[in-house]
């Protein structure tokens, strides 16, 4: 699917519909068939009685009869036909959404936490998605509406121009008197989403910080916030609530107070002479069929309303750009092991070697800029190559960057351990002293962890994490404390497999741990220059 410049949300929403043709025109083609039939029957009705019951023509009646019932028949027909579209058209503008959402997010990778939260990233799946479905859902049955409209507007002057115009302008007047009603509603749809996107990422935040919640005790003062956040979203509801209980009202309201004008001034032409009896019939009945087009306008509105809310958090996400810019023209990276500098810190990472850094609270911003997580104005260098100018997704596959805080999803341990080189999940679980926690699970490889690998201690996912990375089989790898929260002499057996595993391959490990110096090729402190930067 292709998106306009600049995007907007009635253009993305646009952009959606037109991605699939057929189903958008299939569905007003059938929305225009299960709708005329009932615009009809009433018109047909009329003409029923004044010929075939006020004339006695029994053939003129057993035809108009037959012709109500073959509508009717086509009517059911498209019906059925229209509820499996309309579902379609929803399960379209739902699943077009979402994917359009995440391939975007995933192109963002990294830059997207700086620049949205999770509870409104979430909002897109949870809710947003949803709405801009029910718009979806709703296109055929309008635009059958507003053909239906027509044909009983025509039907109507045929009858008597006066009642004619009173439908065709009255019924139109009614559906604009329901539209102030229509931007309060979509204004507290607006602050319900703000709301619940609020909620969501204080229930994400709470649940990545479960553990130091209860050790700290924190469980009270946060369990008051969640009822603070759910309150302001339960009042929230109540105000969306009570405009579309106005709404609803109108939609009874003012449609029907059309309809008993036209009653009313049907009946007096009737009684004068003006209309036939049958005339009558097919006015009363067209009108009240009216309500049906009106009603279905002002679902079409709501939805509309809901939809252009959420379709402005899926623009803004969108809109979003990656902080790091890939240079038009790319340098390539020299095959093979490769070196590594820092000119901030003056650091040098002989290719094919083990370099153990000692850099301090400055760890993690020298591995972002190692890996390029990080733009600076003196940039990092790869075989002597800038990582601005090197491509990107090249420089990705290349060096690898494993922090201590990398996420899990929930799924299959098996799909988490991803080979990307020669080196077998076995090797990488026992470098990393991981095969007893694969042995420990009744499932082995095939056990479900939960998101953030919540299952397991800390020590135990910080040991498979680093099999992860170690199954990346980069020619440049970055670990950033990957033995912090494991035991001495744990760490000193992951320290002397992993140099043996990583032997002629760059590797950087940014530790204050010693057992990592006893195997290093070269170790490297930084502290004091990191020291000198910040004064």
């Amino acid at each position: 699917m292709t998106l306009p410049e600049p995007l907007t949300p009635g253009r993305f929403l646009l952009a959606i519909l037109r991605s699939r043709p057929w189903l958008a025109v299939g569905t007003v083609v059938v929305g225009t068939l299960w709708l005329v039939p009932g615009a009809v029957i009433p018109l047909v009705a009329g003409s029923a009685v004044d010929a075939g019951v006020a004339r006695g023509d029994t053939g003129a009646l057993v035809r108009d009869v037959a012709v109500v019932v073959a509508l009717g028949l086509a009517q059911m027909v498209s019906g059925g036909a229209l509820d499996f579209l309309d579902h379609g058209m929803w399960l379209h503008g739902a699943s077009a959404t979402q994917r359009t959402v995440n391939a975007h997010v995933l192109r963002l990778g990294a830059s997207l936490a700086p620049q949205a939260s999770s509870g409104e990233v979430t909002a897109v799946t949870t809710s947003d998605a949803a709405k801009i479905g029910n718009l979806f859902e709703t296109f055929g049955r309008f635009t059958g509406s507003v053909v239906a409209f027509a044909v009983v507007g025509v039907g109507l002057f045929a009858r008597s121009p006066v009642l004619g115009a009173v439908a065709v302008v009255g019924v139109p007047l009614a559906v604009i008197g329901i539209g102030p009603l229509l931007g309060p509603l979509q204004r507290r749809r607006d602050a319900q989403r703000d709301e619940l996107s609020a909620v969501n990422a204080l229930a994400g935040d709470i649940v990545s910080g479960l553990r130091i919640l209860r050790g700290v005790g924190g469980e009270s003062r946060f369990a008051a916030r969640v009822g603070d956040a759910t309150a302001r979203v339960r009042d929230a509801g109540v105000l969306v609530a009570r405009s579309t209980a106005w709404l609803a009202a109108a939609e009874v309201l003012l449609p029907g107070a059309v309809l008993v004008v036209i009653t009313w001034l049907g009946a007096r032409l009737a009684v004068a002479g003006t209309i036939s009896p049958g005339e009558l019939v097919a006015v009363y009945g067209a009108s009240a069929f009216l309500v049906i087009p009106v009603t279905t306008a002002t679902e079409a509105a709501g939805s509309l309303a809901s939809a252009r809310a959420g379709a402005r958090t899926v623009v803004r996400l969108l809109g979003l750009r990656p902080l790091l810019v890939a240079t038009p023209d790319p340098v390539p990276i020299p095959p093979g092991s490769v070196s590594l500098d820092d000119p901030v810190t003056g650091l040098h990472a002989p290719a094919g070697a083990l370099t153990v850094v000692d850099a301090g609270p400055g760890a993690s911003a020298l591995a972002a800029r190692l890996a390029r997580f990080a733009d600076h104005t003196e940039p990092a260098r790869v075989a002597g190559v800038p990582v601005d100018r090197a491509d990107l997704a090249a420089l990705r596959r290349r060096v690898v960057h494993a922090h201590p805080e990398d996420l899990w999803f929930s799924g299959r341990l098996r799909d988490e351990l991803v080979v990307h080189g020669a080196l077998d999940v076995d090797t990488a679980l026992d470098a990393a002293a991981a095969t007893e926690i694969v042995d420990g699970f009744p499932g082995g490889l095939d056990e479900a962890l939960g998101e953030r690998g919540r299952e397991v201690s800390g020590g135990q996912r910080q040991r498979l994490a680093l099999t992860r990375s170690l199954l990346t089989d980069a020619d440049v790898l970055v670990l950033e404390e990957p033995t912090s929260a494991v035991d001495a002499h744990t760490e000193a057996w992951i320290a002397a497999r992993v140099a043996v595993l990583r032997r002629g391959r760059t590797t950087v490990v940014l530790t204050q741990g010693s057992p990592w110096r006893h195997v290093a090729d070269h170790v490297v402190d930084l502290t004091r220059t990191l020291e000198r930067s910040i004064r």
